[in-house]
């Protein structure tokens, strides 16, 4: 039986760590013990970031970038001295458009991002990984993934993305000791959900009676189940995408949950 969670001697590579559940994974990890290393594309919040969360060091790129993926990943096992653990967060959303109105352009950048982005680091990060025959990965897809969501076509496409691709690299790196697993979050309190709340995309109760617990997930909450899933807890879990989700998966009822 193992004792609390914690990750004293752990190497930890968190990308998209300046703000969101990124930046409150990354704190979480540190707090319980591990060595973090927050990467995002913005420099000036990183660096605000890494003093919130008490990282090691930041490594700036855009995850979309083949060299930029590449150096990261190398700049944390630089500083860290190897790489035990990686949480692929870095994302972006899409334009809550219909098909026949989205941006080609902006479609493959949402893909890039989301898709290509997590693809890249777990493949940089997995060459350590293979010789220490160790290592644990959590990637970041979506509740959009799982089911069909009109006018969410590039985010959609990019997390079912992430769900076969968490599937089959945790075949892939299993016997290698490799742990590789996904959360599909609900929406979440996070910086990119509130501008969409300010801008009035969407009507937060709307989503508040579809799903069972009733409201909004928060940033701690995702950073809960990546710790678990990043840990010694689950070490016989891998290729699993875990809805982290109030139960909105499970509700297959027709109208709100209150009144089905």
């Amino acid at each position: 039986m193992n004792g609390p969670i914690n990750f004293n001697g752990k190497r930890a590579l968190v990308t998209g760590g300046a703000s969101g559940i990124g930046e409150t994974a990354a704190k979480l990890l540190a707090d319980l013990g591990a060595r973090v290393i927050i990467a995002d594309l913005d420099r000036d919040r990183l660096d605000e970031a890494a003093a919130r969360t008490g990282s090691a060091g930041v490594a700036q790129g855009d995850v979309a970038s083949e060299a930029d993926a590449e150096r990261m990943v190398r700049e944390a096992i630089t500083k860290l001295g190897g790489l035990d653990l990686v949480f692929n967060s870095a994302g972006i959303g899409d334009d809550l458009v219909p098909v026949h109105e989205q941006s080609v352009d902006r479609w493959q950048r949402v893909v890039d991002v989301n898709l290509k982005g997590t693809y890249l680091i777990c493949r940089a990060a997995s060459r350590p990984m293979l010789v220490q025959q160790s290592g644990a990965i959590v990637n970041v897809s979506s509740i959009v993934g799982l089911g069909g969501f009109p006018r969410r076509s590039a985010y959609a496409a990019a997390k079912a993305g992430i769900n076969h691709l968490t599937h089959t690299l945790a075949c892939e790196w299993g016997p290698s000791g490799i742990r590789v697993n996904a959360i599909a979050p609900a929406y979440t309190r996070t910086p990119m959900v509130e501008a969409l709340l300010e801008r009035k995309a969407f009507d937060p109760t709307i989503l508040e009676r579809r799903t069972p617990l009733g409201r909004l997930a928060l940033p701690a909450e995702m950073a809960q189940a990546v710790v678990f899933l990043l840990s010694d807890w689950a070490s016989y879990i891998t290729g699993t995408v875990l809805p982290v989700d109030g139960g909105w998966s499970a509700f297959g009822g027709a109208g709100d949950v209150a009144t089905a």
